[in-house]
């Protein structure tokens, strides 16, 4: 499974789906949710512009569709894998007004700043 994370070292959280991978994973594979939108792939600087080392809190989800947890945490329409449960930071304004341009709405995942 490509979207686990291979070492506990190094690990970030992608700002737009939350999913935990290390740098190096990101930069080869780019985000399995996420990558045609942000493309992170073979990209170091998006890497760091779309993904956060700022995280806290891990779950597992191998089916994400069936989890309550991935309900709750909105990724239970992505691909199974490790997810952080908030993620600190967002991504750059240019990033969010292009993905509004595709029909997708950023929501910040850090849940440590409620209004």
């Amino acid at each position: 499974m490509d979207t686990v994370p291979k070492e506990l070292r190094h690990l970030r959280a992608c700002l737009l789906c939350s999913l935990v991978k290390t740098i190096d994973q990101f930069e080869i594979d780019g985000c399995d949710n996420c990558d045609e939108y942000l493309q992170m792939r073979s990209n170091r600087e998006m890497v760091y512009d779309c993904t956060s080392s700022n995280f806290d809190g891990i779950i597992a989800l191998m089916n994400p569709e069936d989890s309550w947890v991935g309900k709750w945490q909105k990724v239970n329409k992505c691909v199974p894998g490790t997810y952080a449960i908030s993620v600190s930071g967002s991504l750059p304004g240019g990033l969010v007004r292009e993905l509004r341009t595709h029909g997708i709405v950023y929501r910040s995942r850090d849940t440590s700043q409620k209004a």
